[in-house]
């Protein structure tokens, strides 16, 4: 038999310590009693300690409509919660049985809470997890394969999600009952072998504490909170990392990238993904990885792609088919639109965030904005260019090229590659016939520039 863990405070102990660790002295609490063991124990232990703590609290049950005797065991919720001198909340979810119910109760349940902490003013809801139910989630987790984010487990806190009873195990709730002379509810579903998590308590975790020879409880939830401090940390590095690799445009610096240790070039590759709708499991994550590594594309799902060429890493979805077709500015005061920009004639000063040229008053109208072409070339103060040169200089994404705007006079001059170079003025150019009121500006459809009024 696995020996006894060593001598520990008594739960009421534990949970002032939890209480006092989250902040919530002299604050308020809402505590979800399902009327089980474990929430019980936290209804019970909460109202020993709230008087020293200086803790208003609240109790919430629920009757889901799955079983004839959810009503008699909410009225004794209710009937305990009175007798402790605490309000109850009692609310009905009538949920319909079936696949995922399990899933759907939570869900409805968490909402529910959520609603009634708010409405009552209060500052956090509680429940009754243990550290055997941190124990059976990393079990689970590693099982169907985790990296360290779900190693974390139950979370202790989230957001105003608070488990006071994390530190204590079921052995300690139980003999708190036991000692109190308190009854529980036994659910039936607790016991359903059915259920991946049953299997786990009533199998796996016996089987692993008679392997070692002890209680590999206490073990399994230390490193389960270590893991959460550990990725915790990571995280922060990896936003950091986030931040200073984000290219202007879209995607990420490519060498800067490479050059991440492992953990945080998975965090930042993994938000990547996320933020362009794709799904990050394992297997694109490493492809994505590779092809990070490699300088190279891969598939994503939808006919989209992962490309790291370029010096840039960023997601690309399927072939959007031509180009836009080209704009004519006749002359001062004409706008109009060229794929994803804006662009417009007009005088005064431009409204920040906004790109523009001025114009010379020997400009050679109509102005024409339009993709690129073949043999194209732009006047740079070191001499002409060819623009295809000018934009992998610029770094801007080969996908992107022919959907960048290309400005020409009617002679047909190169003036102008938005966001990416100006032409300068002529050699010699008398600045009286530079100087002009006008600007051509252009911005981007989507910027908050198009949420005012038109240019």
């Amino acid at each position: 038999m696995p020996r006894e863990s060593p001598e520990r405070p008594a739960l009421p102990a534990l949970l002032a310590r939890a209480y006092t660790g989250h902040g919530l002295a002299a604050r308020s609490v809402l505590l979800a009693v399902s009327g089980g063991a474990d929430s019980t124990a936290l209804l019970v232990g909460t109202a020993r300690v709230r008087d020293v703590l200086g803790l208003r609290v609240e109790v919430a049950t629920f009757n889901h409509g799955l079983r004839p005797e959810a009503a008699d065991e909410v009225a004794a919720v209710a009937s305990l919660s009175a007798r402790l001198g605490l309000a109850c909340h009692v609310r009905s979810l009538a949920l319909s049985p079936g696949p995922g119910v399990e899933a759907r109760a939570r869900e409805a349940r968490y909402a529910t809470l959520e609603v009634l902490r708010k409405e009552r003013d209060l500052d956090a809801v509680a429940t009754g997890h243990t550290m055997n139910d941190q124990a059976e989630t990393l079990l689970m987790r590693l099982a169907r394969g985790t990296a360290l984010r779900g190693a974390r487990g139950i979370h202790a806190e989230a957001a105003t999600l608070i488990r006071p009873l994390l530190a204590c195990s079921r052995a300690d709730v139980l003999a708190f009952l036991e000692a109190e002379g308190l009854d529980f509810v036994r659910d039936p579903m607790n016991a359903d072998p059915s259920l991946f998590r049953t299997r786990v308590r009533t199998g796996a975790l016996p089987a692993l504490d008679e392997a070692a020879g002890f209680s590999t409880l206490e073990h399994l939830a230390n490193f389960a909170r270590f893991a959460a401090e550990d990725e915790a940390l990571l995280a922060r590095l990896a936003e950091a990392s986030w931040e200073r690799l984000s290219l202007p445009g879209g995607g990420l610096d490519a060498v800067g990238l490479r050059a991440l240790e492992a953990p945080l070039q998975r965090r930042v590759l993994a938000r990547l993904l996320g933020r362009a709708g794709f799904r990050v499991d394992h297997a694109t994550l490493e492809r994505g990885l590779d092809a990070v590594r490699r300088g190279a594309s891969t598939a994503l799902s939808g006919g989209a792609q992962l490309k790291a060429t370029g010096g840039r890493v960023r997601c690309v979805a399927r072939d959007s088919g031509a180009p836009p077709g080209a704009l004519a500015l006749l002359g001062p005061g004409a706008a109009g639109d060229f794929g994803a920009w804006h662009f417009q004639v007009a005088e005064g000063s431009m409204p920040p965030g906004v790109l523009g040229i001025a114009l010379g008053k020997e400009t050679a109208w109509p102005l024409t904005v339009r993709s690129r072409k073949p043999g194209d070339r732009i006047r740079t103060h070191s001499g002409h260019r060819k623009v295809q040169d000018v934009l992998v200089d610029a770094r801007v994404p080969s996908e992107a090229r022919d959907a960048q705007p290309v400005v020409v006079d009617a002679r047909g001059g190169l003036l102008w590659l938005p966001g990416v170079l100006v032409a300068p003025a002529e050699s010699g150019a008398d600045v009286s016939e530079v100087a002009s009121r006008h600007s051509l500006w252009a911005c981007p459809l989507g910027s908050s520039e198009r949420k005012t009024p038109p240019l």
